[in-house]
């Protein structure tokens, strides 16, 4: 799982994590399984209806549409995910932040048909891997990719941030903090840091610099962060 960087627009760096290559390919066979069960119940519907040859094609194009535009009408219309991608636990993203609109999804939707349909998957897989970033051909056209939105279990998901020896705190106004408040501060920051939300960063931020007067001109996303991590240097000397 490779992690890359997100500067959005309000110049804040956000971390994300690629989705595995594994995940991808796990998605794309479950939503290719989705799309064959839904065209076999067509199929069936077709058949079981007494219904001339000529408008029985016809009514098969027409109720096909859905399994022909599965991706593009689910990842636009289920935020960046499919029924496979949402069993992954992976989405589209933007590499700028922005959320993708549905010209982003469209374009990795009609570029499927290169690196994926006529390859069978091989140019998709051999450009993630090459070009880096998650991107196959209708990422980098789109200027999308395709993140993991699994949580990884460690020290960091407790209140605890792990802190150097020698770590210097600036801000002694996070005291006037409970052990509650601040908890809730850092499973909101930690999520808006997966998720890309800077707007909650941002508000975080703000409501932070309210209540404790501070005056800074740090980046949201580093000033949050410190606010962590001094409220567990204080707490500790106790």
């Amino acid at each position: 799982m490779e992690q890359f960087q997100i500067e959005t627009a309000q110049n804040i760096s956000i971390d994300q994590n690629t989705a595995h290559l594994g995940d991808r390919m796990l998605a794309y066979i479950i939503d290719s399984f989705v799309i064959g069960v839904y065209i076999i119940l067509i199929i069936v519907l077709l058949v079981s209806m007494d219904v001339d040859p000529g408008d029985q094609w016809a009514l098969y194009l027409v109720l096909n549409l859905p399994a022909f535009l599965y991706y593009v009408l689910l990842e636009t219309f289920m935020n960046g995910k499919t029924i496979g991608k949402s069993l992954m636990n992976i989405r589209v993203v933007k590499l700028d932040g922005s959320k993708p609109n549905f010209a982003s999804y469209f374009v990795r939707w009609i570029l499927r048909i290169v690196d994926v349909l006529l390859t069978s998957g091989g140019l998709a897989v051999l450009t993630i891997l090459v070009r880096g970033k998650g991107q196959r051909i209708g990422d980098m056209a789109a200027g999308t990719t395709v993140i993991s939105e699994k949580r990884r279990v460690s020290l960091k998901d407790t209140l605890l941030r792990e802190l150097p020896v020698d770590y210097q705190a600036k801000f002694p106004q996070v005291t006037i903090f409970k052990d509650a408040e601040i908890q809730t501060i850092k499973e909101l920051y930690d999520r808006a840091k997966r998720n890309g939300d800077h707007q909650v960063i941002i508000s975080l931020s703000d409501q932070i610099k309210k209540v404790t007067q501070i005056v800074t001109d740090m980046k949201p996303i580093d000033f949050v962060d410190i606010v962590i991590k001094d409220y567990n240097f204080y707490t500790q000397q106790l």
